[in-house]
């Protein structure tokens, strides 16, 4: 038989995204390059960089996929209302595709269809009685106990599925001296629920009523 001559397959954007979303879900962030991409394709690099400029690029077109998904909430109630329902809708989104934190934690690549969350968070906060500054803040605070939660149980969860062996932790807290740690040696064989319980919600919660605490109005005064 012949060597089959001619053009290769054309590529599109929409093969590319979802080869690189492949490569990151299966094999990880680290794992994905503009060589690797290419090779999966089954092309050369200089016809992907014709789709796309640099990896920077792909990673936002990426992130622009991601957030197209991204449901806008009802953020028709008070201002701690509205923060809870923008930031769980985060969540929501962001926990199917947690490798999309490591982009975003560098802190300089976003996608522009998802800017309104910061917007709402920052909208809310002020109207909840924060100055400016201090609802950027907020939004900050309230986006790294975000980003960290669910960067923390998706890491968890990998080693958990890629490790079946009784984990350090499993023989730390089976040895654990009571006499020297006798909290932790009290919630030992729970305590594997209790740090994998989503406590999200709990936690934001309490994390926008602190935030918020100096802005409320002071008690009336009850005195005779």
């Amino acid at each position: 038989m012949g060597t089959r001559t001619g053009r290769p397959p054309r590529l599109s954007r929409a093969q590319i995204l979802a080869t690189a979303h492949r490569i990151i879900e299966t094999h990880g962030m680290e794992a994905l390059t503009m060589r690797r991409l290419a090779t999966e394709l089954g092309a050369t690099p200089m016809a992907v960089y014709h789709h796309v400029r640099d990896k920077d690029q792909l990673l936002l077109l990426l992130l622009d996929e991601a957030a197209s998904a991204l449901a806008r909430p009802d953020l028709s109630g008070t201002p701690r209302e509205r923060l809870m329902a923008a930031s769980l809708a985060l969540r929501d989104t962001l926990a199917r595709v947690p490798w999309i934190i490591e982009v975003l934690t560098a802190d300089d690549l976003f996608a522009p269809a998802a800017m309104w969350y910061p917007e709402a968070v920052i909208d809310a906060a002020m109207a909840g009685g924060l100055a400016l500054d201090d609802a950027v803040r907020a939004y900050r605070t309230i986006w790294y106990y975000t980003a960290g939660e669910i960067m923390v149980h998706a890491s968890a969860a990998r080693r958990r599925n890629s490790n079946a062996r009784t984990t350090f932790r499993d023989d730390f807290f089976a040895h654990i001296d009571a006499g020297v740690m006798p909290r932790l040696a009290a919630v030992a064989d729970r305590w594997a629920d209790l740090t994998e319980a989503d406590t999200y919600e709990s936690g934001l919660r309490a994390l926008i009523d602190g935030l918020l605490a100096t802005t409320d109005p002071p008690a009336p005064d009850r005195a005779a």
